[in-house]
């Protein structure tokens, strides 16, 4: 979606989505919410960055855009965070910023159901693949492997199962016979980077309901989730 168009719907918001982003590597798509945000073409307010890693360059990008960071990769003796303690720092962070909503956008640790059942806000992931297929890592390989026509990008609910929460959008692209697994990922990132600040525009907006993520379309005007973007390249 243009900027243009997200600056008008956004404008109809009067208190922005207070958003928490947890991140594992290069932040991509936290600077494409970061840009968004800046150009107040999304109603959002990022309170703080969750990295697993502290060489993350995700760190960097929260850092330049003086949004908090906190960095839970290793504990004072140098050995890398359990999940436990991971959970347990992280809880109190998230508590601390209040965020309306999680996003889970490159993280690569799996999370507990407890953690999720007791996070001060409902948790979306953004995950490489058109779910339910794909679930888990390489998905971009297997596609092409299992020779599938299309690919692309979901953004689900998170839930104690993994990649299994409900899902409510997704960004779809055709594989090219030439596409390889690198190519086929560069493909399917510019999706995401489409396909995330639509989605978070929807929620804030509440064309999405969280709460109710298994909306029935007979009862509504609106199309049953998953909204699909489909990407002409």
């Amino acid at each position: 979606m243009p900027d243009d168009n997200l600056k008008s719907i956004a404008k109809k918001s009067a208190k922005p989505l207070r958003v928490a982003v947890l991140v594992s590597g290069s932040g991509s798509n936290l600077q494409v919410l970061i840009n968004a945000m800046q150009a107040g073409a999304l109603p959002i307010e990022i309170v703080g960055v969750i990295s697993n890693r502290e060489d993350a360059y995700a760190i960097t990008r929260a850092n330049d855009a003086a949004i908090p960071v906190a960095i839970l990769s290793h504990v004072a003796s140098g050995k890398r965070m359990g999940i436990k303690n991971f959970e347990t720092h992280a809880s109190a962070q998230l508590s601390a910023w209040q965020p309306d909503l999680i996003v889970l956008a490159g993280f690569m640790r799996v999370l507990s159901g407890s953690f999720i059942d007791n996070a001060p806000a409902p948790m979306i992931n953004l995950h490489p693949a058109l779910l339910p297929a794909y679930k888990g890592l390489d998905t971009h390989q297997r596609a092409i492997q299992a020779g599938e026509r299309h690919h692309g990008c979901s953004i689900h609910v998170v839930t104690a199962e993994l990649d299994a929460g409900a899902v409510l959008t997704q960004a779809l692209l055709e594989i090219n016979q030439k596409d390889t697994a690198d190519s086929l990922q560069a493909r399917v990132q510019q999706g995401e980077h489409q396909l995330l600040p639509w989605t978070i525009l929807l929620i804030a907006h509440g064309i999405i309901d969280l709460n109710n993520p298994h909306n029935d379309a007979e009862s509504s005007y609106l199309p049953a989730l998953p909204l699909k973007l489909w990407l002409n390249d």
